[in-house]
């Protein structure tokens, strides 16, 4: 079987090479090689490689500078989406496995979100991102699925676990967020689920995976702390104050409340989701030692 992976040098995309199954030939396209923004270049590519299956794991993710760069943003998490999708819908036995985000949801409710709830988007983000999920399910139908997740990280990657550590290492008190409430999910969790995924032929639409429990950003900075701790990342404790989301402003709105309802995926799949604090945990352990 042959796999396109674009967004293939970010986090869940480097993941998915590393964790790719022997009998699947991945064909990966980073940011470099393959310019999302350009319709000609994408179309090309994906007529050129002829994949059996596409998983699209790129998008624009700087959630606040979307605001204020909104088309940039749409080329990349609507329009791209679409291109990558009509040439798959062109090749007759293809399929696209499409990422996408629980900021979709306006996080009003305080039970998880089930994939067909009702989605209401607070930011150029999270619109651009529901616009990119309806564009692979008007393409594609039953040869389109998505997998929505939330709150990413890896061990190398920008992101909040590698922000905290470096914050943490200059030794300043923290102030971060207690009032957005979520669930962290490893990059290696959602390759591991996309890889069955992709056995599933019989499974399409909307998909939810995300790491089990659930934390604030406050509770994911002070686990991260804690372990850092004990791993030696940090040389002595750093001080963590919880603040609410007014205290520390941004150009884009967040959910307050943005975990998603697994159950369905889990099912599905057979499979049981380790906790967030686990895999925690398995990530420093990786940015410590290797």
């Amino acid at each position: 079987m042959r796999v396109l992976i674009t967004g293939a040098g970010g986090q869940v995309g480097r993941a998915l090479s590393r964790l790719a199954p022997p009998d699947v030939t991945v064909l990966p396209c980073t940011r470099t090689e393959l310019d999302l923004a350009d319709e000609r270049t994408v179309r090309s590519k994906v007529v050129a490689l002829r994949p059996d299956l596409l998983i699209n794991a790129a998008a624009y993710t700087a959630v606040d500078k979307a605001e204020s760069d909104a088309e940039a943003a749409r080329l990349i998490n609507t329009d791209s989406v679409r291109w990558l999708a009509e040439e798959i819908a062109a090749q007759p036995a293809s399929r696209m496995l499409h990422i996408s985000t629980d900021f979709v949801f306006d996080g009003k409710t305080s039970t998880p979100y089930a994939p067909g709830a009702t989605t209401a988007p607070l930011s150029v983000y999270g619109q651009t991102k529901l616009n990119g999920e309806q564009a692979v399910s008007d393409v594609l139908g039953s040869r389109g699925l998505v997998l929505r997740t939330s709150w990413v990280y890896d061990a190398s990657g920008r992101n909040f676990v590698n922000t905290m550590l470096r914050l943490m290492r200059e030794g300043r008190p923290l102030r971060v967020v207690a009032d957005q409430v979520g669930t962290p999910t490893a990059a290696d969790s959602i390759a591991t689920v996309l890889w069955q995924l992709v056995r599933r032929t019989d499974l399409s639409g909307v998909w939810h995976w995300t790491d089990a429990g659930v934390a604030s950003w406050y509770d994911f900075a002070v686990a991260i702390g804690e372990e850092a701790e004990l791993l030696g990342l940090v040389r002595s404790h750093v001080d963590v104050a919880p603040i609410a989301t007014p205290d520390y402003p941004t150009a884009a709105r967040r959910p307050a409340f943005s975990v998603l309802d697994r159950r369905a995926t889990v099912e599905a799949l057979d499979i049981v989701p380790a906790h967030w604090r686990q895999q925690l945990r398995r990530v420093m352990k990786e940015i410590a030692f290797g």
